[in-house]
């Protein structure tokens, strides 16, 4: 197929496909399915090899949540049945990450709800980093707390924070349909102070919430323009008691053609499969190995998702290993100018020429919530093929009882 043939050449040089052709992606059909896995999957090996990097949820702080991202069993107003429960000490935090550790994760996600932490709460976390640090010298620390106040992201790093983790979710035209109480723009300034503090920059999406293909187009280009070194892509986990409970909108195939997309988009990118992979790709998880270099182990903040023994059952039948932690991630060109910057000055995927530049949730988040014809004729405004939506599967949806905030073991 020229599309494919024409986007694997563009990843491979880092070079911004076309809207015309990520949307061409999102409308193939499912009979070319495999060649665009197939294809997708090239600029992946290039890139990542068969590695896959294992990451790991410690919820600091769950629930009662002020802002009213719609997605978000945390919110404001969520009547969903989850763990509640304020913010863990270090050394439960510590354990907590001990045991993702130990079933293979090299990089720690530390997320607490709220619109954005205090002074003090930061002063909480970069205590809880030291914690684990101390533990474990060589593991990777994500911190993904709500939007930042100045000098913030810098404290955080000061502590050791490798990372910081806060999503778009959605395109900047429909994002205020799905939160009213802080701004697309907020969200942006968010990553850009991570970024200029030197944290990696972690942002993404969550699909599944009534987007059109253009809006996944949108915040997938926003995301390269805003050049986050990984981009997780969450697929909506629509929990009962959320104004999002009924939208089903996804089959598996939806899911691998958005992460082709993602793929395609941001080649050289650490592209993460984060909530609902479980619930929405369900036996098809591990074509998504294909697309995406990098999967959450085990349960998310709020919900649970698959045993971390299958999980890497899954890794190892699919042909793909377990990035280990003396690898690094990122390609050299993106990863040589050390923590949260890139050697060549670029952006994601940057090419001479380029049209453009370039958290975690269980749907998204608040910067700390879950929730969540032949191919290349399709024209830029096809809709989205027939079988994009399903019927309404809530048992699919298992709420955490387990882990951080509980006395129980965590899955790992």
């Amino acid at each position: 197929m020229d599309l494919l043939n024409t986007l694997v050449d563009k990843g491979l040089r880092r070079e911004t496909p076309t809207r015309a052709e990520a949307l061409a992606v999102l409308a193939t059909t499912d009979d070319e399915l495999l060649d665009v896995v197939a294809a997708a999957g090239k600029v992946r090996r290039h890139w990542f090899g068969r590695r896959v990097k294992l990451n790991y949820l410690v919820n600091l702080k769950s629930g009662l949540c002020p802002e009213d991202c719609s997605y978000c069993s945390q919110r404001l107003g969520s009547k969903a049945d989850i763990l509640k429960y304020t913010w863990l000490k270090p050394d439960e935090a510590s354990r907590a990450a001990a045991a993702g550790l130990a079933g293979g994760a090299k990089r720690v996600c530390l997320v607490a709800s709220g619109r954005g932490p205090t002074d003090r709460d930061v002063d909480r976390v970069s205590d809880t980093i030291k914690a684990i640090k101390e533990q474990n010298e060589d593991v990777e620390v994500c911190a993904c707390l709500g939007l930042l106040s100045d000098g913030q992201a810098e404290r955080l790093r000061e502590a050791g924070a490798d990372a910081y983790n806060h999503n778009l979710n959605t395109s900047e035209s429909t994002y205020g349909e799905i939160t009213t109480t802080h701004t697309y723009a907020d969200r942006v300034d968010t990553v850009r102070k991570a970024h200029a503090a030197g944290l990696s920059a972690c942002s993404g999406l969550i699909a599944g919430m009534g987007e059109t293909d253009e809006d996944l187009v949108d915040v997938v280009f926003s995301l390269r323009e805003l050049d986050p070194d990984s981009v997780p892509v969450n697929f909506l986990i629509p929990f009962e008691g959320t104004p999002l409970a009924k939208e089903w909108n996804l089959t598996p195939q939806r899911c691998l053609r958005i992460l082709a997309m993602a793929r395609f988009v941001c080649p050289d990118v650490e592209v993460r499969i984060a909530g609902g992979r479980e619930v929405h790709l369900r036996t098809m998880q591990p074509l998504a190995l294909h697309l995406a270099n990098s999967i959450f182990l085990g349960d998310y903040l709020t919900s649970e998702g698959q045993a971390g023994k299958a999980d890497l059952e899954m890794i190892a039948d699919a042909g793909f290993e377990v990035e280990g932690a003396g690898e690094v991630t990122l390609p050299e060109h993106r990863a040589g100018g050390g923590r949260g910057s890139h050697a060549d000055g670029g952006a994601c995927g940057s090419h001479d020429g380029a049209e453009a530049g370039c958290g975690p949730h269980e749907g998204g988040g608040c910067g700390s919530h879950e929730g969540g014809g032949v191919c290349g004729t399709a024209p830029a405004s096809a809709p989205a093929p027939a079988a994009s939506a399903e019927e309404p599967r809530p048992g699919l949806v298992a709420v955490r009882r387990r882990g951080a905030g509980t006395d129980l073991a965590p899955n790992a």
